[in-house]
């Protein structure tokens, strides 16, 4: 990480932050991706336990991970103020609280999940494919947020092409062990679905174990003495951390849920076909989304490095850079989809029916994805800030407060049917971008203000 003067330069840096970021994320949702897809082939049923599964993980997840997601700005903005030595404490605390959330997960999955499953309506078939991939994910929960902690690690200081090989390197055994275990090829059983939980959980161990690999193989990663030097719990440390990453990951939840919720909510509402042409549209657009998303996690990193080091200007362009390019990469992803939505949704069932439905729900996509791209930035931008409280109070009320209600309403009351959820998505997104590009601006008239006194 260094310190840029000319707009050249910032673009070039963070572009060389940005594209292993954008490879990282596409990567991680191709595990997801294959998953869905695989499932497809083996039956309708499969597909809808898949993704009746992977909704209610998903939110959770990315909650959890929004909490990790504090080491970024923490980390960049110790290095943006010359204070290397305390990094090395900051991560060993990020694993403890990483472990404990592990073990907090696990316990409300095996008192909460047949809870939740029951109350769907579910197809026998489904409820069983559903609540079993669940139980294959859980193995593999404990190394996916300690990894979550050393990607973020290597991240905030610039390394990012060192997450993108471990999760690139990752990718090929993950579709090896979905095909084994869901086709039951290779001597492996012939789980369906089920097994693709199985195999990603397999495959996260195989991400934590090259994680912990680079932290002795590179010299400048080593020297920090992760794994060999541990130091003790400290609950003042943890309350720093959880301070900026509760936020976050709430943030982060209240956006993932609302995808969760309306998802659930046509399980209960409506058939397995809309089921699995409502999955299918929300599969490939949040694979369209990994790169506004990874716009953002790279945006978090260069303004938290410039905040850090007292370059408020510096801050503010990279933001207007990053947030402009997400929206615009999105625009030009919306043609692409308008035109390929039915081949696109070959790709995961041959129902000519579900195929249909499916290119129904992509063109309402493509309005709600140009909202969800602002969104992400202006939040990646304000964690560099560490501004987190006032973003979370707008992601509730966007999302589960006009968005999820209008969704509902417009289902229920109107002749939109499942399409009305995603109008609700939609509205929600909308406000919440507003809500941000406000906060944002208030922020940064605050910074400026500070650095003047």
């Amino acid at each position: 990480m260094y310190h840029t003067d000319s707009l050249k330069e910032k673009i070039m840096l963070f572009m060389k932050i940005l594209w292993p970021i954008m490879v990282t994320q596409v990567s991680l949702y191709a595990m997801n991706l294959v998953d869905t897809m695989m499932s497809g082939r083996v039956g309708t049923n499969d597909l809808a336990g898949v993704a009746i599964g992977s909704s209610l993980w998903m939110p959770i997840f990315s909650g959890i991970n929004g909490i990790l997601l504090a080491v970024t700005p923490i980390v960049a903005q110790l290095i943006g103020k010359g204070r290397k030595d305390q990094i090395s404490g900051s991560i060993v605390q990020a694993f403890y609280v990483s472990l404990l959330l592990a073990v907090v997960v696990v316990l409300a999955g095996i008192v909460f999940l047949h809870p939740i499953l029951g109350l769907m309506d579910l197809d026998p078939a489904v409820y069983h494919i559903a609540y079993h991939y669940l139980v294959g994910l859980s193995l593999g929960i404990i190394p996916l947020f300690l990894s979550s902690v050393l990607r973020y690690f290597f991240d905030a200081q610039g390394f990012t092409r060192i997450t993108m090989v471990i999760t690139v390197a990752a990718v090929p055994f993950n579709i090896l062990l979905n095909y084994g275990l869901i086709f039951g090829h290779f001597g492996l059983p012939q789980l369906g679905g089920i097994g693709a939980g199985y195999a990603t959980a397999i495959t996260y161990w195989i991400i934590l174990a090259l994680s912990i690999w680079m932290t002795f193989r590179l010299e400048s990663l080593r020297r920090y003495k992760l794994f060999i030097v541990w130091a003790k719990p400290s609950l003042k440390a943890w309350k720093e951390q959880l301070a900026i990453g509760v936020p976050i990951g709430l943030s982060i939840f209240f956006e993932a849920s609302i995808f969760a919720v309306v998802t659930l909510l046509i399980g209960m509402m409506f058939t397995t076909v809309t089921v699995a042409a409502h999955q299918i549209a929300l599969s490939f657009t949040s694979l369209i989304f990994m790169i506004p998303l990874s716009i953002s996690m790279a945006l978090t990193i260069v303004v938290g490095f410039s905040v850090g080091g007292d370059r408020l200007e510096d801050a503010k362009q990279y933001g207007k850079l990053g947030v402009l390019g997400g929206i615009g990469f999105l625009a030009v992803g919306a043609i692409f989809l308008y035109f390929f939505r039915e081949p696109i949704a070959y790709l995961y069932t041959t129902d000519q029916e579900v195929v249909m439905l499916a290119g129904q729900f992509f063109i309402i996509a493509i309005f709600y994805q140009l909202s969800d791209a602002a969104q992400a930035g202006l939040q990646g931008v304000l964690r560099g800030y560490k501004d987190v409280q006032i973003p979370f109070i707008t992601a509730f009320i966007s999302y589960w407060i006009i968005g999820i209600p209008a969704g509902y309403l417009l289902s229920v009351y109107t002749d939109l049917g499942a399409f009305g959820f995603w109008i609700g998505i939609t509205l929600g997104l909308t406000c919440a971008a507003i809500g941000f590009l406000v906060r944002l601006g208030i922020v940064q008239k605050r910074f400026r203000v500070k650095v003047l006194n």
